[in-house]
């Protein structure tokens, strides 16, 4: 059913079994035929034992209180959350950027008219970017800050577990793109508070997603790695790519490991490694044949840039940001590049020197900037010919958005890529994949539909519009989607909705189609599947 009537701020804390539900006629048009059913019902065993009462959707995990103790509980565990948020020693990550949001916010909603997931529901109040805040902001004044006539001046709320559980829940209804925060005129960010809700849920109640926490960041501090491949996997697996596309491509090339004093740590997302090992043979080609002083590190994390603390807890990112600088620190390497990877720019960088100690802050730097370096250095020959196919390229948030790295990327493809043509709008001005914040590993119930339906519908209508001239599996066309998490996200809602075949879709990452022009290589390093 779609909505009956506007959802108001004091709507998040009724009696109702859900608040909202996305009709599919509300839905924002595709360019095409894309047919979409109805939401699949969550399963009995998950709605009896799980809060799902926001919308057709339950992404956060709060057991369901059997008791008005456990009820009072839920809240006043929050509240006590939220009040550490506003302490400077247990915050001071974020705490000037969360204030200025709380009290500057003139609720304008620019912020709506950017946001991805309010444009592809058919602006369901829900899910405005202003919304989430402006429930935690009443929160936060009322029972936080206890501002005088708070309820006069800023607007009451009726604080109840109802209201805690929805507020948790919302806070997964946002990928953290940052695009409001960057459309915003006087710079509040609704992504921070919604990453800050999460961070009050798993720190303070021990809440968090399976796959951001016991399948993500502890897997990662336990084994090395998110995948479960401990050091001696992960050596042997990179080993075999050396091998099968050293035979593949006629360039025999070496990885090489623990290296100390190189001038570079490469850590890749170990992701690709089962997923697309050709992104880790690229790097290894192109560093080879550059000539480059450089090595990967066997220490426990370090060949896995992941860190999903970044999404949700701020003590689970500190502990796999140590391990990643400690391993750069052992190695006496120069600096860490970080391999295509949107989130771990973020992480190793932008954040960690908020918490690194300064004996451990060896330079951190992005891979983009160096491949741009190598491909215009006359080192590899190219033959763009090779390329001679429509190329666009997608622009992960956390890269382009939050780091400023933006002509890089492009100075490549413009190079190496006859046919390349922009997404609209592009670079700082990107939509997210729809698989941010940790969207693009989740599966669980009904969750990706709500990535499909909502969360990758605007990235998916923008590659459509890029590749207008060419629709159709006549044209081959190749979405450069330099992030393992971008590349996850896209391959689902291209296999979704069956544009492979019907659209001869390939995707990939920048080191792929660096790779697949080099002179020096077989040529068809990237494929595509036979659409018939």
């Amino acid at each position: 059913m779609g909505r009956t009537r506007p959802i108001k701020i004091d709507d998040i804390s009724k009696d109702t079994q859900k608040l909202t539900s996305v009709a599919i006629e509300d839905l924002m048009p595709l360019p095409g035929d894309f047919e979409e059913k109805e939401w699949d019902e969550l399963p009995e065993d998950t709605k009896n034992k799980y809060v799902c009462i926001l919308d057709d959707v339950c992404i956060l995990p709060i057991p369901r209180p059997e008791t008005r103790e456990e009820e009072e509980k839920l809240v006043n565990t929050f509240i006590s959350g939220m009040r550490k948020l506003f302490r400077k020693e247990d915050n001071w990550t974020f705490l000037t950027l969360l204030e200025t949001t709380m009290a500057y916010c003139a609720k304008c909603n620019t912020c709506s008219e950017s946001c991805h997931l309010f444009e592809a529901s058919g602006e369901n109040e829900m899910y405005r970017p202003t919304y989430r805040t402006e429930v935690f902001r009443r929160i936060y004044n009322k029972y936080v800050k206890k501002e005088p006539l708070a309820r006069w001046r800023s607007g009451d709320i009726d604080l109840n577990w109802k209201t805690v559980a929805r507020l948790g829940e919302l806070a997964y209804r946002c990928n953290i793109c940052r695009r409001c925060a960057q459309t915003c005129p006087i710079g509040a960010d609704n992504a921070l508070v919604a990453r800050e809700i999460r961070k009050i849920f798993s720190q303070e109640m021990g809440i968090a997603t399976p796959e951001l926490h016991e399948k993500g960041s502890m897997l990662q501090l336990e084994y090395g790695s998110s995948t479960k491949m401990n050091k001696l996997v992960v050596r042997d697996s990179i080993d075999f790519i050396d091998e099968d596309f050293s035979e593949e491509t006629g360039y025999e090339f070496h990885t090489p490991w623990d290296v100390e004093g190189a001038d570079i740590l490469l850590i890749h997302n170990a992701g690709e490694i089962l997923a697309w090992p050709e992104n880790i043979a690229a790097f290894s080609i192109i560093f080879q044949a550059a000539g480059l002083s450089w090595t990967l590190s066997s220490e426990l994390a370090a060949y896995d840039n992941i860190n999903y603390g970044v999404f949700y807890d701020d003590v689970q990112f500190a502990r796999t940001a140590l391990l990643h600088a400690q391993a750069a620190k052992k190695l006496g390497v120069k600096k860490i590049v970080l391999g295509e990877c949107g989130h771990a720019h973020k992480a190793l960088t932008i954040i960690a020197d908020r918490v690194l100690p300064e004996p451990l802050k060896t330079p951190r730097e992005s891979c983009f900037p160096l491949l741009r370096d190598i491909v215009m250095s006359g080192k590899i020959k190219f033959d763009p010919e090779r390329n001679n196919f429509p190329v666009t390229l997608h622009d992960p948030c956390n890269v382009t958005r939050l780091m400023g790295i933006i002509k890089p990327q492009r100075e490549i493809v413009k190079k190496l890529c006859p046919q390349f043509r922009e997404m609209h709008p592009h670079g700082p001005y990107n939509y997210c994949c729809g698989g941010g914040s940790g969207y693009a590993i989740m599966s669980r119930n009904n969750i990706p539909e709500w990535r499909f339906k909502i969360t990758g519908r605007k990235k998916l209508e923008q590659i459509l519009n890029a590749f207008s001239d060419g629709r159709g599996s006549e044209t081959k066309k190749y979405v450069c989607a330099p992030c393992s998490n971008c590349k996850g996200q896209i391959r689902d809602i291209f296999e979704r909705y069956q544009l492979l075949e019907k659209e001869q879709l390939a995707y990939g990452g920048i080191v792929e189609l660096i790779v697949n022009a080099m002179v020096d290589v077989a040529p068809g390093f990237i494929k595509w599947e036979d659409p018939f």
